[in-house]
Formats: C-alpha cells, structure tokens, sequence
C-alpha cells in the first residue's frame, strides 16, 4: 500500500463508499478508515449484512470509527445518492445486485439497482462535483467471446441481464465522462473471494458456499465438469486497485476499465482440492467428495485476465495469489461456523 500511503499523505479526503455493508465495499471502508479518511457509506441491507460494519468497527476501533458516517438507503433512490455525495470528494460505487442465476430468474431487480441505480450515482456524482469517480464492472461483460485471455478492448455479447447490466454501466460512465467532464474507472473484477463473503442463499459465490459445506458435512456441488476454469482473485488485490484508481493523477489512466484479478487460471476441480487441501490441516474433511450437476445456465466456460493494462496505468500489482488469499481468509470462515455442531465434532 506504500503508493496509496504516499498519495494521501498529509490529505484527508471524503469518499463515498456505495453497497458499504457488503463484502468488498465493507473492506474499503476498513482500508479508507485505517488510512485515516472521512467515508460515508450507502446501503439498504439487500444483500450486505450489518454484522460486516460491526466487525468493522471492531477491527478498526472507536476513534478511527467517528470518523464513519452511514446512509441507510438503496441507490434507486436519488435523493439519498444526492444525500451521500453532497461534499465527496472521490466516489466508489460497489453497490450491485449480483448473481447471473438471480439476474435470469428475475431480470427487473437486477436492472433497477444496477442500471437505474448506477445512472443516480453518476448524476449525484456529477451534481456534486466529485473528483472521481472508480466503479464495480465485472468480468461477465465479456460475455461469448471466447478469447483468452481477456483483454478490456475485446468483449462479446453478454449472456446475462446481469452481464448486459455490467455492460451498461461502462457505456454510461464513458458517456457522462465524454459529456461531464467526469472522470470514472472502471474494474472488471474477476471472481473476488475472501472474508465477510456472504456463504448464504442460492447466489452465494462458489468459494465461502464450498468452504461452508466441506465444514458443516453438506454436498459440495460443482457445475458441470468441474473443469471450468475461473481467474479468483483475493479482495485486498481489489481494494488495492479501487484505491490506486482513486487517487492515480496519470491522465491516461482515468476514463479506462481495467481487469481486476491475479492472471491467473484455476479449474473448479483443482480449487475443490485446494479448499479441501487447506481446510484438511485444520478438520477432517480429507475424505471429501465433490457431487456434480448440469452446466449452469448463462455461465462461461473459461475466465482469465490479462492485467497488463492496470499494471501500466495504475500501478496495480496482485499481493496475493489464490492460495495465499485462501489461507488469509480460512481462519475468518472457520470462526464464522464455529458454534455449528458438525465443524465441533469434525474439528482437528
């Protein structure tokens, strides 16, 4: 973080942290507060959970905590995106609601919050004159095109509501840039994992949901062959680069998307027993086995990320890998099932 530390030396500034109850939005909140900044955080609980702010609260203490403000309220609502804007100087929009199975199963919802709702923080952003403004993208705007790896200038069409959603995000922050003046980034996440990921629901992620079942005793259900291959990325290499985004002063770095991930290639088996692996040191899950189903509608075969890109104009460089990232995170969801009466009675 020594450039981060370095470009607000002496500054304090006030950022906007949007769906900030949620998981990368709550370990913004965290780094933003340890770097001493003002944040006002934005969420309705759709999705993120107020057990996320309490841990952080906890974590950074009472004293760096005041200097958190939080508007309970959903980005549908413009009058509270004004709210939260009002004196910001830098914007970062996480706030989404995920989940390509979700999205097709119900598209309306997903384009509400995601497309509507994204509109109302560009304008609350506009009207209040912030300086920047770094945005949630996602890998899924790739859509069917097959090339790899991805490259930020090369999409297909999107096989999703969720991914035409993403898509229109990068169309509106490049046309309020061309309009407004504004200056966005965009971060095409790649698969983020780590602590305070939600493990609950039919849209949990693949990896707190695998991590949970191998802990519990529950089938570990993979999609497909389990040779589809994902390029997962640890969440302190997202909040590196939303940071970077925020405070890079290099002209060709702003108005751009860039891949966020590690370029790296993991296949769904080879992380099943890489969770087994790791969680088989700490609990007797050695003899687990992985229960297969039909491929996943709207899904892509293969993902992995070209980041030369956020290298050159950000500075962005991965500090973790997925197996560093993994132990980093395993101690936070074996205390999340702690108190569940099968990880007591399989505990090492």
């Amino acid at each position: 973080m020594n450039k981060i530390q370095q470009a607000l030396h002496g500054r304090t500034l006030t950022w906007v942290v949007t769906g900030s109850a949620g998981f990368i939005g709550s370990h913004l909140v965290e780094a933003l507060l340890r770097l001493e900044q003002q944040v006002v955080g934005l969420d309705n609980f759709a999705t993120g959970h107020r057990d996320n702010l309490r841990q952080v609260e906890r974590t950074v203490g009472a004293k760096a905590w005041k200097r958190h403000r939080f508007v309970e309220a959903s980005i549908v609502d413009l009058a509270a995106c004004h709210a939260a804007c009002r004196g910001a100087d830098i914007v970062l929009h996480q706030a989404a609601l995920g989940s390509v199975p979700r999205s097709i199963a119900d598209p309306l919802p997903t384009h509400m919050t995601n497309v509507n709702g994204f509109v109302n923080m560009l304008l609350a952003a506009r009207d209040a004159g912030v300086g920047r403004f770094v945005y949630a993208s996602s890998s899924s705007a790739y859509g069917d095109h097959e090339a790899l790896p991805k490259v930020e200038n090369a999409i297909g069409d999107p096989l999703s509501p969720y991914a035409a959603s993403k898509q229109a995000n990068e169309l509106y922050a490049d046309v309020f840039s061309r309009c407004y003046g504004m200056q966005t980034v965009g971060m095409r996440y790649f698969n983020v994992f780590g602590e305070r990921q939600d493990p609950e629901g039919a849209y949990a992620a693949v990896i707190p949901r695998w991590i949970r079942a191998m802990l519990v005793g529950d089938p570990v259900e993979i999609n497909g062959d389990g040779e589809t291959t994902r390029d997962f990325c640890y969440v302190a290499n997202a909040v590196q680069a939303n940071l970077l985004a925020a405070l890079t002063d290099d002209p060709r770095a702003v108005n751009q998307v860039y891949n966020i991930a590690v370029g790296e290639r993991t296949s769904l088996n080879d992380l099943f027993r890489m969770l087994r692996s790791l969680l088989g040191e700490r609990s007797s899950v050695r003899s687990v086995e992985p229960v297969y189903r039909p491929f996943r509608e709207g899904d892509v075969r293969h993902s992995l990320a070209d980041i030369t890109l956020a290298r050159e104009r950000l500075g962005y460089e991965p500090t973790h890998t997925v197996t560093g990232g993994l132990r980093e995170a395993l101690s936070w969801y074996i205390a999340r099932f702690a108190g569940d009466t099968a990880l007591q009675r399989g505990a090492a």
